[in-house]
């Protein structure tokens, strides 16, 4: 893989790693896998067969000359007395084959009329014939050999006289002493002397049906291996020709079909990108594309051409969005800093009144939100606090919010206790509820100069309170029900004595709503 983007390729670069490449790259390297493929089997079905055809050849002709030799020739007592002969012999003087005294020990076989007879009807089927030789002989299965009888190859390097023996591998000896007549009695196999030979015969057996001798004949099998590279040759040029046309063809036909119609939807997406950054709304690009291939490439270049006259309806559409987005924004804004003005966010609140301190803040969830306090001065010696939290969030519970903050307000700044406030502030907001919202409340009045905390809840959360070097505790307090949720609500007031240095408390269910880490809520215990 390339370690560049295409963005950073030099122009031979890309025509190295382009589609049309790999195309040709992977069209070659299939050809020539299907090529090897189809040369091993053609060598394995032509090695078959001319193996089969040198067996065939081999054991007709084994059968022509053991018949005629059982017709000519007593092979069966000079087979046997050369067997009977060799298993004489002492395992001193087995060595000694090919030497003239060893063959001394054999010479009365040689001298036998059958012999002769043998040696000359083994010359006549030589002649003509492909084989290589023609001879008969024994295998004894004790020493794993093979005993020449009669043997008509007269040349002195090869020449092999009855009872000379040679080692052959155990497999060719059970091969042919232990096959059915009904099999093809072959052996193939790599001799040091010979070479690649193949070895065919078939048995002469006598009067008790046991077998006596083989007539055998050897083929070379050198012709089959030149044959196996004159194949493998021609083949090979063959199919390197045949390769390259096809790569070549394979793949102007892909180019055609493929490359050429992929590069022009590029194309057209780069210029379709390039008109919308300078502005351009209307474009063409994809309808304008010519690819008529019957695939999916022109169906891809027809989802193209409908999708850009989509997206220049979505863009208009979209700045139409933006636009109205960015005012609700500039609107929710200005909403939000008139929520904040609305509430007391100056501190010290009262720098004149050294007996006491407060303090308050507010986040909302969104732009602006329903949860909300107050404190005020409702005389020289009251102070009325307020903790608030309205149904739902955004716009609607900001607008509800304010209108409940007011009323609260105009109700405590008329000398009303906590609870007629709340009493009175329900019926107001239930008078005219169509959206079925309600708030929750906590209201407490300060009496300064004693110390006393006259307070109401209208199903809001409870209170903190810590007394001087104590710990905060939750004052459980009776609630009553949330205002705007029914007329005619009745609400119970309790008083706490705050000494100097005692502290209050009060917050909106965000507080003990709030998630840590793991996403486990911090809840309300103190």
């Amino acid at each position: 893989m390339p370690e560049k983007s295409v963005r950073e390729m030099s122009a031979a670069e890309r025509k190295h790693y382009s589609l049309a490449a790999k195309v040709f790259h992977t069209t070659l390297i299939g050809s020539v896998i299907l090529g090897l493929v189809a040369l091993l089997i053609g060598l394995g079905l032509y090695t078959y067969a001319r193996i089969e055809r040198y067996v065939v050849e081999s054991l007709q002709l084994s059968r022509n000359a053991a018949a005629a030799l059982v017709r000519v020739a007593d092979v069966v007592p000079m087979s046997e007395q050369t067997m009977k002969l060799y298993r004489s012999l002492t395992e001193d003087e087995l060595p000694e084959t090919g030497t003239p005294e060893y063959r001394e020990k054999f010479a009365e076989i040689s001298e036998m009329p059958a012999y002769q007879t043998a040696i000359s009807l083994f010359d006549i089927f030589l002649e003509g014939s492909e084989v290589y030789d023609l001879y008969l002989a024994m295998y004894d299965e004790d020493t794993s050999s093979l005993v020449y009888i009669a043997d008509p190859d007269d040349d002195p390097e090869y020449m092999c006289m009855p009872g000379d023996w040679e080692s052959v591998e155990m497999r060719e000896v059970n091969t042919f002493l232990h096959s059915d007549d009904s099999e093809k009695l072959y052996d193939i196999g790599m001799v040091d002397k010979y070479g690649w030979m193949c070895t065919a015969g078939v048995p002469i057996r006598n009067d008790s049906g046991e077998i006596v001798a083989f007539v055998l004949t050897d083929v070379t099998l050198s012709n089959v291996v030149a044959g196996i590279k004159n194949f493998f040759l021609q083949y090979l040029i063959a199919m390197t020709l045949v390769t390259i046309l096809m790569a070549y063809l394979f793949t102007r036909h892909m180019k055609k079909k493929l490359v050429q119609p992929i590069n022009a939807i590029a194309d057209a997406a780069q210029s379709y990108v390039k008109d919308k950054k300078s502005g351009v709304m209307d474009t063409n690009h994809f309808v304008s594309l010519d690819i008529h291939t019957g695939d999916e490439l022109e169906n891809l270049s027809l989802v193209m051409a409908d999708m850009e006259s989509d997206l220049s309806d979505y863009v208009e559409n979209l700045t139409k969005i933006t636009a109205e987005k960015e005012r609700v924004s500039t609107e929710l804004n200005m909403a939000t800093q008139i929520q904040e003005g609305m509430l007391p966010n100056i501190y010290p609140a009262f720098p004149d009144r050294p007996e006491f301190d407060i303090y308050a803040t507010m986040d909302p969830a969104r732009e602006v939100g329903g949860d909300f306090y107050d404190f005020f001065l409702v005389d020289d010696d009251h102070l009325c606090m307020v903790m608030a939290d309205v149904s739902g969030k955004g716009v609607p519970a900001a607008l509800f919010m304010m209108a409940s903050k007011i009323i609260l307000a105009n109700n405590a700044m008329m000398g009303k206790s906590p609870a007629r406030i709340l009493e009175d502030t329900n019926a107001a907001i239930c008078g005219n509820n169509r959206m079925e919202m309600f708030v929750t409340v906590w209201l407490g009045i300060l009496e300064i100069s004693t110390g006393k905390l006259t307070a109401a809840n209208a199903g809001h959360e409870y209170p903190a309170l810590r007394h001087a070097g104590g710990n905060f505790e939750l004052y459980k307090d009776k609630h009553g029900f949330v205002i705007g949720g029914m007329k005619g609500m009745k609400y119970k007031e309790y008083e706490i004595q705050m000494e100097p240095g005692s502290k209050l408390f009060v917050y909106t269910d965000g507080v003990p709503e709030a998630t840590d880490a793991s996403n486990n809520m911090f809840g309300a215990e103190v």
